[in-house]
């Protein structure tokens, strides 16, 4: 999305800024009188059109908040990127890559990283952190995390494969902390991955959260091949009637990927959670799905 939304919460009690990065007029506002800037905006759904939009607000915003920190005298940037740059690795992978991303959000992510680069080089003094969450789930999330939660909840879930594919993820709630932690950090460039761990492999994931949404009896399954031929199809038939579905090819791929990362340079700052993985998933649930 465009807009760049920072609100009230236990972490930042005290702010409330709202800005697009494509309008320049609103970051001077926006950026006026502080001393660090947070950048969270970012157009990410895989099924963005035109596909320029990702170039758009995710390079061209990067741009446009360097040029606002200039003009505010803004010294300290937080960027928001993604494990995104990564792609499909075999294996988990720390800070130092490899980059290959799959995706146009995984690579203009990448490019805004270098955009922010060159900011930071300008400037012996200036704090670029650069913060590559894994998926992000929580409440008022509405991301990956949630959509397979509510298919759970529905009893609408259909297991694709055997769920072996381990996957990483990352509390809202831990996520913010660490962003506020960084802000710690002295002149430099601070690049972190964030996982909360331990990492838990998806038919374990399924079983947990069909536990704490008090759902019964077997998860129903679908070979992998069957679930890659739907989404193709769909593929399909979204470019010919111009409209959005939920399961698409590159969704069941990701969905039966491995996609793991290292994470321990974000733990060697001093950084402790506030939740286990195990508590953000339950609060995720109980907030997102009370029982009735």
């Amino acid at each position: 999305m465009r807009l760049g939304d920072l609100r009230r919460s236990e972490t930042f009690p005290d702010l409330w800024t709202e800005c697009d990065v494509t309008r320049p007029e609103s970051l001077g506002k926006a950026m006026k009188g502080v001393g660090a800037v947070i950048n969270l905006a970012a157009e990410h759904r895989d099924d963005v059109r035109p596909v320029s939009r990702y170039h758009e607000v995710n390079v061209e915003g990067a741009r446009q908040v360097c040029l606002a920190a200039d003009d505010a005298d803004v010294e300290k940037i937080v960027f928001t990127s993604s494990v995104a740059v990564y792609g499909f690795q075999p294996k988990p992978v720390d800070e130092e890559g490899p980059f290959e991303p799959f995706n146009e959000y995984g690579k203009t992510k990448l490019e805004a990283e270098g955009v922010y680069r060159a900011w930071a080089a300008e400037d012996g003094a200036r704090t670029l952190v650069i913060v590559r969450p894994t998926v992000v789930f929580g409440e008022g999330n509405r991301g990956n995390v949630y959509n397979l939660l509510h298919q759970i909840a529905t009893g609408k879930f259909l297991m694709v494969g055997a769920g072996k594919n381990v996957k990483s993820m990352a509390y809202v709630g831990n996520v913010a902390a660490f962003l506020a932690h960084v802000l710690t950090m002295g002149p430099g460039v601070h690049i972190y991955n964030y996982v909360d761990g331990p990492d838990m492999d998806t038919a374990s994931l399924v079983e947990h959260s069909r536990r704490c949404l008090g759902r019964g009896g077997k998860t129903p399954r679908i070979p992998k091949a069957v679930a890659m031929a739907g989404g193709h199809l769909l593929d399909v038939a979204a470019r010919v009637s111009g409209r959005k579905f939920p399961i698409s090819a590159i969704r069941v791929r990701k969905f039966c990927e491995s996609t793991q990362f290292r994470a321990e340079r974000a733990a060697q700052t001093g950084f402790v959670p506030p939740y286990t993985l195990a508590e953000g998933l339950a609060r995720t649930i109980q907030s997102e799905f009370p029982a009735k």
